[in-house]
């Protein structure tokens, strides 16, 4: 059983920045992809970032690439979420992902998740 834990998020305003963590423990995560969706209100679940441990791969969604990042610290079994130049439109709750095998960005693919951590963006 894997277990995938978030911290961080919070409330923001327009333009500011927010950190998102997430600790995994259970398996081992050397070939897991690690990636963070986020669902708004009223709206699916939509995939935001995805990163695997050993290659370094990192992908992210058009809406959010060149302001969000998303990194990981091996020793720690921990992913991170930075998100800056935030938007009034990112404002959703936002889960952590986990899979054995390489990056995908539905959210069908992915067997693990945390409980979800709530970003808020003010204007």
């Amino acid at each position: 059983q894997v277990q995938l834990v978030e911290s961080g998020g919070g409330l923001a305003q327009a333009g500011g920045s927010l950190k998102l963590s997430c600790a995994a423990s259970g398996r081992t995560f050397g070939s897991h992809t690690m990636a963070w969706f986020r669902r708004a209100p009223g709206k699916e679940r939509e995939f935001v970032a995805a990163t695997t441990w050993s290659a370094g791969f990192r992908y992210y969604a058009d809406s959010v690439k060149g302001r969000f990042i998303i990194s990981r610290d091996n020793a720690k079994n921990t992913v991170y979420l930075q998100m800056n130049s935030l938007k009034p439109e990112d404002t959703a709750v936002y889960y952590c992902a986990a899979r054995l095998s390489g990056p995908v960005t539905t959210a069908e693919g992915y067997n693990y998740w945390g409980q979800g951590a709530q970003v808020t963006v003010s204007t």
